[in-house]
C-alpha cells in the first residue's frame, strides 16, 4: 500500500473511533448508554482532538502519544483514550512510513523505538492515572522511564493485551480484529460499519479475559464476563441488527455497568483494529464531505 497522508490517517483515526462508540458494545461506553461516569460525546470530542497529535507528520510513537493525551486532558479532562492512543500511534506511524503493508512498517516502526519513547509513553500514563495498574516489579510507572519501551512492555504483556501488542507485532490485533472484520464485510453501509465494531469487540471479549476487567476484578470474574460473550458473539452471527439480539445486548449492558464492570481493553483493541483496517484499505476512509 502507498504511504498515507496526515489527512488521511486523521479521518481513518476519528472514523474508527466513531465507529466503535456507536456500537452497542456490553459494559462499555457507547451511544445507547453511557457509563462509568462517561458518555459517548466524550470519546467523540476526544477522538476529534487527539487525532492531529494522532497523525502528526514526522511525530515519533512517543510524541503522539503523550501529545495526543494532552490534547485530551485539556479537551476533556479525563482519561478517555489512553489505550486508543498507545495503540494507533504506532500504526499511525507506519501508515506514514510505509510503501508496502502496514503490517511491516509496523514492524519497522516498533523496532525503531527509542528511549524517549519511553520518557514520552510513560508521561503519558502517569498523565492519564488508568485504574487497576497496581505496582511492578520491574519498569514500575511510579519509577524512572526504562530505555526500552519494548523491554517494558515486555514486562507487562503477560497482564495487558495492550502491552502485548507492542511485543507480538500487534498480532490480535491483524490476526483476532481483522479476521472480524473480514467476516462482515459483504454489506457495505454505514450500518455495516457499526456491526463490524461490534463483531470486533465480541471477537475479543469472547476470546480473551478482558485485561482491564482483569486487573480490577480478578481472573474468575474476566473469564466469567468472557463465557457470557461467547453467547452474544455466537448468536450476533445469525441474529445481529434484530430488535431481539439488541434487547438482550443491552440488558447484559446494563448488568455489567450495574456491577461497575467495564471491558475497556476490548474497547481499546477495536478502535485499533478498524484503524489498522481502514489504514490497509480493507474499510474506507471517509472524505471531508463524508
Amino acid at each position: 500500500m502507498s504511504a498515507l497522508t496526515p489527512a488521511q490517517i486523521a479521518a481513518a483515526f476519528i472514523a474508527s473511533c466513531r465507529d466503535e462508540i456507536e456500537a452497542p458494545k456490553p459494559g462499555n461506553v457507547h451511544a445507547f448508554a453511557g457509563g462509568h461516569d462517561m458518555e459517548a460525546h466524550h470519546f467523540l470530542e476526544s477522538a476529534r482532538v487527539a487525532a492531529p497529535a494522532i497523525a502528526a507528520p514526522g511525530a515519533r510513537v512517543g510524541t503522539r502519544v503523550r501529545d495526543a493525551m494532552e490534547r485530551t486532558f485539556a479537551e476533556v479532562g479525563m482519561n478517555t483514550n489512553l489505550g486508543i492512543i498507545l495503540l494507533c500511534a504506532p500504526l499511525a506511524r507506519a501508515a506514514e512510513i510505509t510503501a508496502d503493508n502496514l503490517r511491516d512498517g509496523l514492524s519497522a516502526t516498533l523496532a525503531q523505538l527509542e528511549a524517549q519513547d519511553a520518557v514520552d509513553v510513560y508521561a503519558a500514563i502517569k498523565r492519564a492515572m488508568p485504574g487497576g495498574l497496581g505496582r511492578a516489579a520491574r519498569f514500575d510507572l511510579h519509577e524512572a522511564p526504562p530505555p526500552s519501551l519494548l523491554a517494558a512492555m515486555q514486562e507487562a504483556a503477560g497482564r495487558d493485551m495492550i502491552a502485548r501488542q507492542y511485543v507480538t507485532g500487534f498480532a490480535d490485533i491483524f490476526e483476532t480484529g481483522l479476521s472480524a472484520v473480514a467476516a462482515t464485510q459483504s454489506a457495505q453501509s454505514h450500518s455495516a460499519q457499526t456491526h463490524s465494531a461490534l463483531a470486533v469487540y465480541l471477537r475479543f471479549l469472547s476470546q480473551f479475559p478482558d485485561t482491564h476487567v482483569l486487573r480490577k476484578h480478578g481472573a474468575a470474574r474476566a473469564e466469567s464476563v468472557m463465557r457470557s460473550a461467547q453467547v452474544f458473539a455466537a448468536r450476533a452471527r445469525a441474529e445481529a441488527g434484530t430488535d431481539a439480539f439488541l434487547s438482550d445486548l443491552l440488558a447484559f449492558d446494563a448488568r455489567l455497568k450495574t456491577e461497575h464492570i467495564n471491558p475497556g481493553t476490548s474497547a481499546d483493541l477495536t478502535v485499533a483494529t478498524l484503524f489498522a483496517a481502514r489504514l490497509s484499505g480493507i474499510l474506507p476512509i471517509p472524505s471531508r464531505n463524508d
